[in-house]
């Protein structure tokens, strides 16, 4: 069986390291990279794209696409991309510019631009890409996004979806130290959960029963999704956090499951990748 692997970008170190995930072994380091927080995306396990902080002398930005082993394809948009995501089957990846335009690419191939508005003002908004490339609907809309969840008081840092498509829930982070989980369907905040440090980055619990919460304080938050709620106050401070995991890291970069639905790998700021086994809440590994 082969070792499953972890990647991670050093926006410091200006590298993309992977690594074994049980091995801790390094198979390649990509050099000459200097990746920003999200901006580097695994599409589907065929190649991987990482958008670039800006050089001082350049006037455009750039998004690179590697095979395994070497560059393939380099993409030089208008300006300097921060995030970039990709959709469930890899054929498009999306990445934010920072004067709030938005670039989608066809896997390597760019195709356009569209603006999204204001990018600090703690919406959540949400796009078709049937609504993108088609003019009518836009005109008759007005805009490109079909609709969007607004209740962040600052900056979001993290979105992630999760399974059954139109009927999928969304979590996203902020800066106001609040995870808000949204119903797409009804288009309706679900729950608010409030925690004692700023959330950067979160990650969905494959059986979506719970979902971890990377701080700027160190600590990886663990909060229930589907428990009832006997307050009615949504803002209660710490209701539905059920627990920690904590190894006296810096603050939490990125946090990411494997394919086993268990281990946890978790970058933070002291430059190390930690495996969590989220079944016995301990620390596997480390990289």
């Amino acid at each position: 069986m082969e070792d499953e692997v972890v990647i991670a970008s050093s926006s410091i170190e200006a590298r993309i390291g992977c690594w074994g995930l049980r091995s801790g072994a390094e198979h390649l380091r990509y050099r000459s990279c200097a990746s920003p927080p999200h901006g580097l995306v695994s599409v589907v396990g065929r190649f991987l794209a990482s958008s670039q902080l800006r050089d001082s002398s350049s006037s455009s930005g750039s998004v690179l696409f590697w095979s395994w082993n070497k560059v393939e394809v380099k993409s030089f948009p208008a300006e300097a991309i921060n995030p970039l995501a990709c959709n469930s089957d890899g054929t498009y990846i999306v990445g934010g510019g920072v004067s709030c335009h938005i670039y989608l690419w066809e896997e390597e191939e760019f195709l356009v631009i569209f603006t999204c508005g204001r990018s600090e003002d703690g919406t959540v908004r949400v796009w078709s890409l049937l609504m993108i490339f088609y003019e009518e609907g836009q005109q008759r809309a007005g805009h490109l996004y079909e609709y969007s969840f607004t209740g962040h008081a600052l900056p979001v840092t993290d979105i992630v979806t999760g399974y059954g498509g139109s009927n999928a829930i969304i979590l996203s982070a902020s800066l106001d130290r609040t995870c808000k989980v949204w119903s797409l369907s009804r288009r309706t905040l679900l729950r608010n959960i409030v925690f004692p440090s700023i959330i950067v980055a979160v990650a969905l619990d494959p059986g979506e029963h719970v979902f971890y919460a990377g701080g700027r304080d160190g600590k990886i938050y663990i909060a229930e999704l589907n428990a009832q709620t006997t307050s009615n106050n949504n803002n209660n401070y710490g209701l539905h956090i059920i627990g920690t995991l904590s190894d006296q890291s810096k603050a939490i970069c990125s946090l990411g499951f494997a394919l086993d639905g268990f281990q946890l790998a978790v970058g933070s700021e002291d430059g190390m990748v930690r495996v969590w086994d989220t079944e016995k809440c301990g620390c596997s590994s480390k990289v």
